[in-house]
């Protein structure tokens, strides 16, 4: 996974998020700047709160409408801020793909993996639902999920945790983007699946030759996962640089405060 020279795939400039309700406001993200380039991995570290999977939203504007937010998110050279809905939808499939942090609520209880997994190539791709379904299945099958027809019929809850992550995944895969969000992908998992999932996740990025953008408060995911770490913490980026530096160098106190706590 190295990185080209051409532009960035990804570039953040100065972003500023702040979230308004009815007690006030709270600003999530501080001025952070960033960028990733073709094939390049970057993890974005913290705690619960410190503004990580704030960006990744930011990044698809998924974040409520009356949140804030200023600065310059560029992916492939455009401004995501200015496009209209049917350019954003674009980026959102073919540009950027992402795996929320939560299989269980990510996914719709009512509704088949099937139905979830034609859903957006109907919608982006505009092809049949025989094509659509035949994507799917061999979607399923790249994660390594058993009998993957078959597991088109089930419901998330007849699922292991692994395994509705792996459809997650199956899913941000499906329209063959070019960046990949993960927000927390390895969250609620025990310890052999979250190694399975890793070892997937991996595998997944070096084949499609995809970007990773890793949101994540797990330093052993970075460490796995990922070339360069940003670590945040109140909304800004406190330190960054090469994985193997940071982690065997920090610089910073909060850095040094994670590391700590890690279990590498």
């Amino acid at each position: 996974m190295n990185a080209t020279t051409s532009a960035p795939l990804l570039q953040i400039t100065d972003l500023r998020v702040t979230f308004h309700g009815e007690r006030g406001s709270v600003q999530a993200v501080q001025g952070v700047s960033f960028d990733l380039s073709t094939g390049e991995s970057l993890g974005l570290v913290g705690e619960s709160g410190s503004g990580k999977s704030t960006i990744g939203l930011a990044i698809l504007r998924l974040l409520p409408p009356d949140t804030a937010v200023s600065g310059r998110i560029e992916v492939e050279g455009v401004d995501v801020a200015g496009l209209d809905q049917a350019h954003l939808r674009r980026v959102r499939g073919d540009g950027v793909g992402m795996i929320l942090q939560d299989p269980t609520a990510a996914l719709n209880p009512l509704r088949t993996v099937a139905s979830h997994m034609t859903e957006a190539l109907l919608a982006h791709k505009r092809v049949g639902h025989d094509e659509a379904k035949k994507r799917s299945i061999e979607a399923l099958a790249d994660v390594g999920l058993p009998d993957p027809a078959a597991l088109m019929r089930a419901y998330p809850h007849e699922l292991s945790g692994g395994m509705r992550q792996r459809v997650l995944i199956a899913m941000a895969l499906l329209l063959k983007p070019k960046l990949l969000i993960a927000d927390e992908p390895t969250t609620a998992l025990d310890v052999t699946v979250q190694a399975q999932i890793m070892e997937l996740l991996r595998d997944v990025i070096k084949r499609h030759g995809l970007s990773l953008l890793l949101i994540t408060h797990d330093l052993a995911v970075v460490a796995h996962l990922t070339q360069r770490v940003a670590v945040m913490q109140a909304g800004r980026i406190v330190e960054s640089g090469a994985v193997q530096s940071v982690l065997e160098r920090p610089q910073h106190a909060y850095s040094q405060a994670l590391l700590a706590a890690a279990v590498l």
